[in-house]
């Protein structure tokens, strides 16, 4: 599939999930309405509920990781967040960074941008705008971030090179990024990868760790450092849709895995 079938497959299943109130507080990449054809698996347990500035409505579920977390976020810091959805981490972000900050939060689909604004304009956080744009060619500015997140989103950009270009660009010299996302070690099975609805299910968008952290270090960031590495585990039922019985104990069996990875990087 070509890269811009792909994207369209994104936005499509993305704005569906915007306009899908039944998936607020699932902790499931895919919801709970089948979005990703059959593949519906929990995909973190990290725990946003007693973090300053979380909004349930704002939730959906869709993260791999709590980039906020590690970002070493202060007052008065101008935060990107990549693929922000309804809102979420921008709202953890905003208040971090306290009424001298701001966050800016950039999402491709549409739909979601205006869950985002809707929630914001229920919350009444002043620091924060929302923007439509690709990550890829991103509609901001250079040299205009302090720090930049992201959780669980640049696995679903087809090229990761571009991603990484345009947050190098648009950071200041001396900022940062700290963003969770999806990898994998060895090699997955073909069926895994094949099709679509998977891409949208934050898997087979992933790269090796190997190769992520490679684009990461050929975009310049320095200091790269792994703060989390968590095995997402991958139910029978599901694998056994995709996978003979020999190629399941394989898989089981072998060095492969699929993993949430929290890491971060410096513009020095």
């Amino acid at each position: 599939m070509k890269a811009e079938d792909l994207k369209l497959v994104v936005k499509e299943k993305y704005g569906a999930i915007a306009n899908q109130s039944i998936l607020m507080n699932q902790s499931s990449c895919c919801g709970t309405t089948g979005c990703c054809g059959d593949l519906e698996f929990s995909m973190i347990g990290d725990e946003y509920k007693n973090i300053p500035g979380y909004n349930p409505e704002a939730d959906l579920g869709l993260g791999c990781g709590l980039p906020t977390q590690f970002a070493e976020l202060k007052i008065g810091d101008h935060v990107l967040d990549l693929g922000s959805g309804a809102g979420n981490d921008c709202f953890v972000a905003s208040v971090l960074v306290g009424e001298s900050g701001k966050v800016t939060g950039l999402d491709f689909t549409d739909a979601m941008v205006d869950k985002a604004i809707e929630n914001n304009q229920k919350l009444g956080f002043t620091n924060i705008e929302f923007v439509q744009g690709d990550i890829e060619e991103m509609p901001l500015p250079d040299n205009n971030f302090d720090v930049i997140v992201s959780n669980c989103v640049l696995n679903l950009v087809p090229d990761k090179n571009k991603a990484f270009a345009q947050m190098w660009r648009v950071l200041k010299t001396g900022g940062h990024f700290c963003v969770s996302d999806v990898v994998v070690k060895g090699e997955l099975p073909q069926a895994l990868r094949k099709d679509a609805e998977m891409y949208v299910g934050c898997v087979a968008g992933a790269v090796s760790m190997d190769h992520y952290l490679d684009i990461i270090n050929s975009a310049g960031f320095k200091n790269i450092t792994i703060h989390k590495l968590k095995v997402i585990s991958i139910p029978d039922e599901v694998l056994d849709k995709y996978l003979s019985k020999s190629e399941m104990e394989d898989f089981k069996n072998g060095d492969t895995g699929i993993f949430s990875i929290t890491v971060s990087g410096h513009k020095q």
